[in-house]
């Protein structure tokens, strides 16, 4: 099965770099704002409430949280470099962040706080450069199972949000809230046409708030008592460079949740990119080293500023999945709208007046929709009995950290409670299977030659001694050279056309290695124009055009392999082929 293999995103509206009408852009970007600001501010005020801090530093820091929000949002949509993914990912502080930010807070104080974030972030910038390194690790396996654990872990803080009313309110006024506005936006999701689906979301909460107003459960004097504009005062608490043996204790952890936090935006950047498409792409690798590169940016910034460090929310991929509107420009809205709201505590407060009830039904909505794109994004290669193990062993694990059913007596103290978090826990678990899996692989048949027509001699040798170490017969031998000739070709076909012909620096790494019934062949390389992932996809597109004798290596490729996955880094590109070693697939080809 290849990467892009999966139901596509047929529901899109609006693509990426398409130009939404004007009040829809504004009306998607402020609504997405809207409903996630309070989980924004609701972070910091945990952690420095939890730690004991002074409310001048948690002014400051809810303040510094929503403007490095709004900043990395427009980062992440309109891509700056190698920084930001060039898709709608919405930017916010970090729950999984909370239980170390606590303990650093306790033991450091907020400078050695800043310290250990500003660190984190320089690990995640290198991470992000080197991400092809640990693609083997971070696979579409664990990113799957974090995105399904980020329902795990939130749920319970969304399910207690169903009883937060004003005092003297009665549960059945709450339970009556929180389904009116569930009912309206699944009645609009499922039977509304047209343009009236893009607004069933909001629609449901100002139906919710609406009911919340006639029955005495919206707060309209939060909204009286907030001022129109105004600024905290300075509390930046600066860095603390004793580097003493509480900075060395602290680290570990907030790197491992660093790493957790990008997984999840691993996970974030692959699943939005899965429903801003009409048509099915191979994902852009590229693009989602820009998402965890603008992730670093956001954390460096709260580390300078003085907050709890952010991440991508996933509630985004679900909105646009809902909606179909994909455009970038609904992500510069939203990071607008957070640099404005930081200026203004009124705004802020109108948004902290929604009822608990109707936030909680919408976010229902929203996480049930991305768990379910957590199993597809885990399911997108298949699932053997190995990886069906990293699946439920991880998510099970994680669920019940959460839930605190597994040595709640141990894990509350152990790493100062980090476990008891679902995604960190079941994100760590995944990631140590992971990497017992890949030491548990067969052996890795290597070879290192220049990038060049001259390289299909030795590629030849190297399948023909790979072969008879295995005992193949010749059929399957020239199975191997047919499909590892015609990706050579294919790689050469679509070189970087500023790439110097006679530049022989260019190097092709290729890796052959069995996998059950399979031989899997890997080309790694660099100044690749054109994705091979999606030539081999469009092969029957342009097969109704005429045009296949232009692709003939190509069209080969497809016949001769179970997949073609072709995945595109900054610093390499790594075309994976699947070939069946039993008999009946294509014959001998030359």
């Amino acid at each position: 099965m290849t990467e892009n293999s999966e139901t596509s995103a047929s529901n899109v509206k609006f693509e990426v770099a398409d130009s939404p009408p004007t009040p829809l852009v504004l009306g998607m970007g402020l609504q997405l704002a809207i409903l996630c600001i309070a989980g924004i501010i609701l972070t910091p005020a945990i952690v420095v409430r939890a730690a004991g801090g002074a409310e001048s530093f948690l002014s400051w820091a809810v303040f510094a949280a929503v403007l490095i929000s709004g900043i990395t949002t427009i980062v992440q949509s309109v891509r700056i470099g190698r920084i930001g993914a060039g898709y709608v990912l919405l930017m916010g502080t970090s729950g999984a962040f909370i239980a170390v930010c606590i303990g650093a807070l306790q033991l450091g104080g907020p400078s050695m706080l800043c310290t250990l974030i500003v660190i984190s972030a320089i690990f995640q910038f290198a991470l992000a450069a080197r991400l092809s390194l640990f693609r083997r690790v971070f696979t579409p396996i664990v990113s799957g199972t974090v995105i399904m654990l980020i329902a795990v872990t939130v749920m319970p803080i969304v399910f207690g949000m169903l009883k937060d009313v004003p005092e003297g309110t009665s549960s059945a006024s709450a339970a009556w809230i929180a389904l009116s506005t569930i009912v309206v936006m699944i009645g609009i999701a499922l039977k509304g046409g047209g343009s009236l689906r893009l607004w069933a979301p909001v629609i449901g909460v100002i139906v919710g708030s609406i009911h919340a107003a006639l029955v005495g459960c919206f707060d309209f004097q939060r909204i009286v008592d907030a001022a129109w504009f105004g600024l905290p005062s300075l509390a930046w608490p600066g860095f603390d460079l004793s580097f003493n043996a509480t900075f060395w204790i602290l680290l570990p952890s907030f790197i491992l949740v660093t790493v957790v936090g990008a997984i999840e935006t691993i996970g974030d950047s692959i699943a939005i990119q899965r429903v801003s498409w009409r048509s099915e792409r191979a994902i852009d690798y590229r693009a989602v080293q820009g998402a965890v590169n603008a992730d670093g940016l956001g954390n460096l910034l709260s580390g300078l500023l003085g907050t709890v460090p952010n991440t991508t929310y996933s509630t985004c991929v679900s909105v646009t999945e809902l909606t179909g509107v994909a455009a970038r420009r609904v992500g510069v809205v939203i990071g607008v709208t957070f640099i404005v709201l930081a200026f203004f505590p009124k705004f802020l407060a109108v948004v902290l007046a929604i009822p608990g009830p109707v936030v909680s039904a919408y976010v229902t909505v929203l996480i049930s929709m991305l768990f379910v794109t957590g199993m597809r994004i885990a399911l997108q290669e298949g699932i053997d009995y190995r990886k069906g193990i990293v699946v439920g062993v991880a998510f099970w694990l994680g669920v019940g950290l959460q839930s605190e059913v597994v040595f709640p007596e141990f894990f509350s103290e152990f790493a100062g409670g980090l476990f008891q978090n679902g995604m960190t826990a079941g994100g760590t678990v995944a990631i140590v299977l992971m990497i017992v899996m890949n030491f548990a692989d067969t052996k890795r048949h290597r070879l290192k030659l220049p990038f060049g027509p001259d390289a299909l001699t030795e590629i030849r040798e190297f399948l023909d001694s790979f072969a008879a170490k295995n005992k193949w017969n010749d059929e399957i031998c020239n199975r191997l050279q047919v499909a590892a000739e015609e990706t050579l070709l294919t790689m050469l076909e679509h070189k970087d056309s500023e790439q110097d012909e006679s530049d022989d620096s260019q190097v092709l790494e290729m890796v052959a290695y069995k996998d059950n019934k399979d031989v899997v062949l890997e080309f790694q390389s660099t100044g690749i124009e054109q994705n091979l992932q999606d030539q081999v996809s469009m092969l029957k597109e342009q097969s109704m055009l005429g045009r296949v004798e232009e692709n003939v290596s190509l069209k080969i490729l497809k016949e001769i392999t179970d997949s073609v996955r072709h995945q595109q880094y900054h610093n390499t590109q790594l075309i994976t082929i699947r070939v069946q070693t039993q008999s009946g697939g294509v014959a001998a080809m030359s």
